[in-house]
């Protein structure tokens, strides 16, 4: 249901949600693609101080309005879900059988521990199980293991057991490492791409409480972009604006033994602007518009190495409608689409900077 409100509280009025807390919440909330109501509503209630509108649609996008001078619309995208993998089989010992939710390097799943979420809304913890090499034949031990030779052992001793714990075909599992602070600025964490975007619409918020916008501002909070980036899709036809900006959280490849061209972006570098990825060639206008920003505020930045192994929200977008100029911004992180990852708070920082400068200047940047 939709919340007006008629005021906006200042800054010193709100207290500034401190960076590391948030994307502590948002990296530890569990939010498999399709199951995306627990981070939803954790991001609801973290938004819900700046917003004049707040809505959730039928599929289950967030929608958080900010408005501000009629007739230009700007649309700011990151999504809640993260890849994850869903019961399709518990066998008579107790033994859960899955399949994957998005895209994973199986390579990486056995041994990893896992939480299972019930219908009821528990979590039942286990991990993915395999055979161990010692009973592998020698052809088998290089080979990858493929994901129906895979299980969960949850500690159950028959399916009537699993089903005591609640578990049923169809739950959702999450592989996963609790967030932590490994020195100071790195952070290590499961689901950064893209609660680390979902964070950064959270600060711009903030960054932009007391003061109106001269652009309406509608932030969606999008389901299901690992699966085809289904929630954007139908958001970007309901909002139907004049620009948008997907932010996210991509691949930082400045590791050992990977050549630059390789290397789609780089730790440190900051803000990351995507040129073309898979589904997307973005416009030049929006490339310069964003370069420009970036010089202006002094705000470190890099251009993304045209990549086309994985896409973002912008390409659904950019074809909504009559179709929509559409930008990518984004963070650079290590070992995304693991149970992983590895980034920088300097890097996010900068990429708060820059979309809150498009926030803010949009219109100005984009009507004739």
């Amino acid at each position: 249901m939709a919340r007006g409100r008629t005021t906006h509280q200042t800054t010193s009025q709100v207290m500034a949600v401190d960076t590391v807390r948030l994307l502590q919440t948002l990296s530890d909330a569990f939010g498999v693609t399709g199951f995306e109501d627990e981070v939803r509503e954790a991001l609801r209630a973290l938004v819900e101080p700046y917003a004049d509108e707040i809505r959730t649609d039928v599929l289950g996008n967030l929608l958080v309005t900010r408005r501000g001078g009629s007739g230009f619309t700007v649309m700011l995208d990151a999504h809640l879900d993260e890849i994850g993998l869903i019961i399709n089989h518990v066998d008579e010992k107790g033994f859960l059988h899955f399949a994957t939710l998005g895209g994973w390097d199986t390579r990486i799943l056995p041994a990893e521990a896992v939480t299972v979420r019930t219908r009821e809304g528990g979590k039942v913890r286990g991990v993915i199980g395999s055979l161990p090499p010692h009973i592998l034949k020698s052809e088998e031990r290089d080979k990858p293991i493929p994901v129906d030779s895979l299980f969960i052992d949850v500690g159950a001793s028959s399916a009537e057991h699993a089903a005591g714990l609640g578990i049923r075909v169809g739950d959702p599992v999450v592989p996963g490492h609790p967030f932590e602070v490994v020195r100071e600025g790195w952070l290590l964490g499961k689901a950064f791409d893209d609660r680390a975007g979902c964070a950064v619409l959270v600060k711009v918020l903030e960054e932009l409480a007391g003061t109106t916008p001269e652009a309406t501002l509608v932030m969606n909070f999008a389901v299901s972009e690992e699966t085809g980036l289904r929630g954007a899709r139908t958001a970007a036809f309901q909002i139907d604006p004049q620009v948008a900006l997907a932010v996210e959280a991509t691949v930082a490849a400045d590791l050992p033994g990977v050549a630059p061209p390789r290397q789609p972006t780089g730790v440190g570098k900051g803000a990351a602007i995507t040129i073309a990825d898979a589904p997307s060639i973005v416009s030049q206008r929006m490339v310069r518009a964003l370069e420009t920003l970036a010089q202006r505020h002094e705000i470190r930045h890099q251009l993304k190495v045209p990549f086309f192994g994985g896409g973002t929200d912008a390409g659904a977008i950019q074809t909504s409608r009559a179709g929509v100029l559409a930008g990518i911004v984004s963070i650079p992180v290590r070992y995304i689409h693991s149970p992983v990852s590895l980034m920088w708070l300097d890097d996010f920082d900068q990429v708060v900077r820059l979309v809150t400068a498009f926030a803010r200047e949009a219109k100005t940047l984009f009507t004739p």
